[in-house]
């Protein structure tokens, strides 16, 4: 009797045999169908949280434009136009920022002023009535701006870009005078100079390490 031949896969890799010792295809298939899946469910989760944060902290912020100006630079083949926005942003209490912006169009110098502003908020501290606890001045370039409290009922009284700014940061009832430069720029940084150099009567006192009762007394 002849010996059997065997094939090349051995006896038992047969056509219609069993498969013994390897997993099915689809085993795989549906485990790295199962872990991408849930991969991406985990990345949708995060990216949705940070969008949502983004877009709660953009909706608690207001944005005035100051000034738009369109600025010429002349270069080899001709004249270059773009635009510097001034924007003030600010959530009416408490917080406020000033940024500036440059672009070839006036929708992005704004954008870029927004995203600017937001980087350099300052916390002012407000009182029961809306206003600031002591008088303070602010600098900024030739610009000088003073600013005092007010009691209640008393409005803002100020103009220009010095009025945007203490609209913007919550207050509603203080005094304000701008000498010197009239710059809407300069005005606003100058402003927020004197509004970043305010402390409170427990701050003061915390530094001198008095109790707050002695200030009051004063």
């Amino acid at each position: 009797m002849p010996p059997q031949q065997k094939g090349r896969g051995g006896p038992s890799r047969g056509r219609g045999g069993p498969t013994t010792g390897a997993p099915t295809p689809e085993q795989p298939t549906d485990d790295r169908e199962g872990g991408a899946e849930r991969r991406r469910g985990r990345g949708r989760g995060r990216g949705g949280d940070r969008e949502a944060e983004r877009q709660a902290s953009e909706g608690e912020f207001k944005e005035r434009v100051v000034q738009i100006r369109r600025v010429t630079k002349v270069v080899k083949g001709g004249k270059k136009l773009s635009f510097r926005a001034v924007v003030v942003v600010g959530d009416g209490r408490g917080r406020v920022g000033i940024g500036v912006g440059k672009a070839n169009d006036v929708i992005g110098a704004v954008k870029k002023g927004v995203s600017d502003a937001k980087k350099t908020l300052i916390e002012v501290p407000l009182n029961s009535i809306n206003t600031i606890p002591h008088p303070m001045n602010g600098r900024s370039g030739a610009a000088f701006v003073l600013i005092k409290p007010a009691s209640g009922g008393t409005g803002v009284i100020a103009g220009g870009a010095v009025r945007t700014v203490l609209e913007l940061a919550g207050l509603k009832n203080i005094l304000a005078k701008s000498l010197g430069s009239k710059s809407p720029l300069n005005n606003a940084r100058a402003t927020a100079d004197a509004l970043s150099r305010l402390r409170t009567l427990s701050a003061v006192a915390d530094e001198r390490g008095i109790p707050v009762s002695n200030l009051w007394s004063r």
